[in-house]
């Protein structure tokens, strides 16, 4: 107990290190206040990027943070924002949906626009990965996204509590266990995520795209992986993550991430203007 607990405060020391944190909360797309970080090298900033959480995460789970970290070494800022009723952030978790999340990312690209610059480059981990591929056509500005696990469509994320889903259309809602913590689903998020096909958004990015996906992820098969690739239009690359699990934990994992993607989008990352 001791040696790992010795190993979290040295973790969150060695994060903080490298780079400058800041909290910047701003307005969510419906009212709520949504609580952010905004990491940033501590020299020039060439870029900013967006990043967005996986499913019942949050902006400080450990992939979110090494990776933004990461990024700030190569002199890109990030902002990494909780979901509305998720971590710090304002709301309900059980009134959200897709949707919503959608709404909240293009509400973080606005937020940057208007207090710093908007961000080129769209980051997002696992179900997050899916919004920053819906949210894309309302950012002009971002000329690169980057997904991490994705899922090719959102419904897939309902095969996590796929055992809840009779309860759930038959009571309206159930409370479920997601990596150890309850959650409660409500039936408009089942239709919602539904409700959603992202092959035409995919097919009509017009921005580089660049995926990347573990052969052996559990939690979202590889085939999602192919299913978005294959709907994309070049300029497209996939990257293999070998033996990474679904979250990132390795913090090896997350630091290959982050040079890979710093290394990949250096040739579509224009210098921002200024505020």
């Amino acid at each position: 107990m001791f040696h790992l607990l010795a190993y979290a405060v040295y973790a969150a020391a060695f994060d903080q290190h490298f780079m400058k944190s800041t909290r910047q909360d701003f307005p969510g797309a419906h009212g709520h206040l949504l609580a952010a970080r905004l990491d940033a090298p501590d020299g020039a900033i060439r870029a900013y990027a967006l990043f967005a959480h996986c499913f019942t995460c949050g902006k400080d789970v450990l992939a979110a943070r090494r990776i933004a970290q990461g990024l700030t070494e190569h002199g890109i800022a990030v902002l990494r924002f909780d979901f509305t009723g998720l971590g710090a952030s304002e709301g309900e978790f059980a009134a959200t949906n897709f949707s919503s999340n959608v709404d909240d990312l293009v509400a973080a690209a606005d937020f940057l626009r208007a207090n710093h610059a908007p961000p080129q480059l769209l980051i997002g981990h696992s179900l997050g990965g899916a919004a920053v591929l819906a949210a894309a056509a309302q950012v002009p500005e971002a000329t690169a996204v980057v997904t991490l696990a994705a899922p090719s469509t959102p419904a897939y994320v309902t095969r996590m509590f796929s055992a809840h889903l009779d309860r759930i259309a038959a009571d309206g809602e159930a409370l479920v266990q997601l990596e150890g913590r309850p959650f409660r689903i409500r039936q408009q998020f089942v239709d919602d995520a539904g409700s959603h096909s992202l092959k035409e958004c995919i097919a009509g990015l017009r921005r580089a795209l660049l995926v990347m996906h573990a052969p052996n992820d559990t939690t979202v098969s590889l085939s999602n992986a192919m299913e978005i690739f294959t709907a994309a239009k070049h300029p497209k690359s996939f990257v293999s993550l070998d033996d990474a699990d679904h979250l990132l934990t390795g913090r090896d994992d997350a630091a290959y991430v982050a040079n890979v993607i710093a290394a990949w989008s250096a040739r579509y990352l224009a210098q921002p203007d200024a505020p």
